[in-house]
């Protein structure tokens, strides 16, 4: 048996404000080439198939795209809702989709519901896991109010039914926190009063665990594994490397996982320097950036003219500019805990221009500030 995983397609997503529409069209019909070529015998979509719960209408449209390819290519699609969808929306037409070979496993009565495939070596049942937010479906799965709690709840239904059905093979798509993964910055957190992961522990029995929710690719266990995110939602994501997962499962319940690099439509760079000396560079060691989506951040002693405009002169795709002037004295952080030891007006607003322009004021500024000081206390005298 063979199956393609993925997860966590956000569709409708912005980077910074850039559409990444086009880049998430591209990768969806990459995908369904990729599926049909491998001859995979399902496509496991494990959560995060939009980006919030009402979704674009292009989002809407495009999903409704590749489902249809993938049912022209007679291929079963297994969608699992994320903390990102709304189940009621994703599971919309469920058992219309069911005829079309697209099972959408939104709710908590789902969970014995699988997609038993055949091989030579006889079932394998796919199971889906839709995010559960333990608040939600802690009665509905008599567990308690924890992560950990209501995956088990849920993996232990899902072994029961399978041995009653004689299935020796199964496979799960989750949307979760699993303890010992590594997020980035772009996912949403999920935990409630710190108790948002999960063990890997919680699957054991299960052949295959397909993952969603974090962004990374990353195996936890020989058979727990994210297929992370096919496209990059923030420039931590820099060092990602995109995949998907082709996962092959032998007769004895044996798994071999591979990842196959996603295309990159455009990458990400990061760069940092004074302005003048990175627009100097741009034509020469920097020159591969101007077609990445572009995080600058500028270390100029003081915050240049216009720099943004001057940067995409030479980097249209710049999307974040930072400023870390070298050598600037106190972080923000710090800042913020000396204005709350501080009462004194003059040093709050001094540690706020600090914290803007990460440098002190000058005399004449802290003069102007004295002033501003000063008309408020007589305007508040006078009232």
């Amino acid at each position: 048996m063979r199956l393609l995983h993925t997860s966590d397609w956000h569709l409708g997503r912005t980077l910074h404000g850039a559409s990444l529409l086009v880049a998430q069209r591209d990768f969806l019909h990459w995908m369904c080439g990729l599926a049909v070529a491998r001859q995979v015998d399902a496509v496991v979509v494990a959560g995060d198939v939009y980006d919030r719960a009402v979704p674009p209408t292009d989002a809407v449209s495009l999903l409704d795209e590749v489902l249809v390819e993938l049912s022209r290519s007679q291929i079963p699609v297994l969608v699992t809702s994320g903390n990102h969808d709304s189940a009621i929306r994703l599971g919309f037409g469920r058992a219309l989709h069911e005829l079309a070979g697209v099972h959408l496993r939104t709710r908590v009565a789902d969970l014995a519901d699988p997609v038993v495939l055949h091989d030579a070596d006889g079932p394998v049942g796919l199971y889906g896991i839709p995010y559960l937010l333990p608040d939600a479906v802690m009665a509905e799965l008599d567990a308690g109010r924890s992560h950990a709690a209501v995956l088990g709840a849920a993996a232990t239904r899902i072994r029961a039914d399978a041995s009653r059905r004689g299935v020796d093979r199964t496979v799960v798509a989750a949307h979760a926190f699993v303890t010992g993964a590594r997020p980035s910055e772009s996912e949403r957190d999920i935990c409630v009063g710190g108790i948002g992961d999960a063990p890997a522990a919680v699957f054991d029995g299960i052949t295959y665990t397909a993952l969603g929710h974090l962004h990374g690719p990353q195996r936890l266990t020989d058979r727990v594994g994210y297929s992370g995110s096919p496209l990059a939602f923030s420039f931590s994501e820099v060092g990602h490397t995109k995949s998907v997962s082709i996962v092959q499962i032998d007769g004895a319940g044996g798994i071999e996982v591979e990842a196959v690099p996603v295309p990159v439509h455009r990458g990400l760079a990061e760069v940092r320097g004074r302005l003048e000396d990175l627009l100097a560079r741009a034509r020469t060691d920097l020159f591969g950036v101007a077609d990445r989506w572009v995080k600058v951040v500028l270390t100029d002693p003081q915050r240049p003219r216009a720099p943004m405009e001057r940067l995409r002169e030479v980097w249209p795709h710049t999307l974040v500019l930072d400023f870390q002037p070298a050598g600037a004295g106190t972080a923000p952080a710090a800042a913020l805990i000396r204005v709350s030891e501080n009462s004194e007006p003059l040093e709050i607003c001094a540690a706020f221009v600090e914290w803007v322009d990460r440098t002190r004021p000058s005399a004449q500024q802290r003069g102007a500030l004295e002033s501003a000081i000063d008309a408020v206390a007589r305007a508040e005298l006078s009232a």
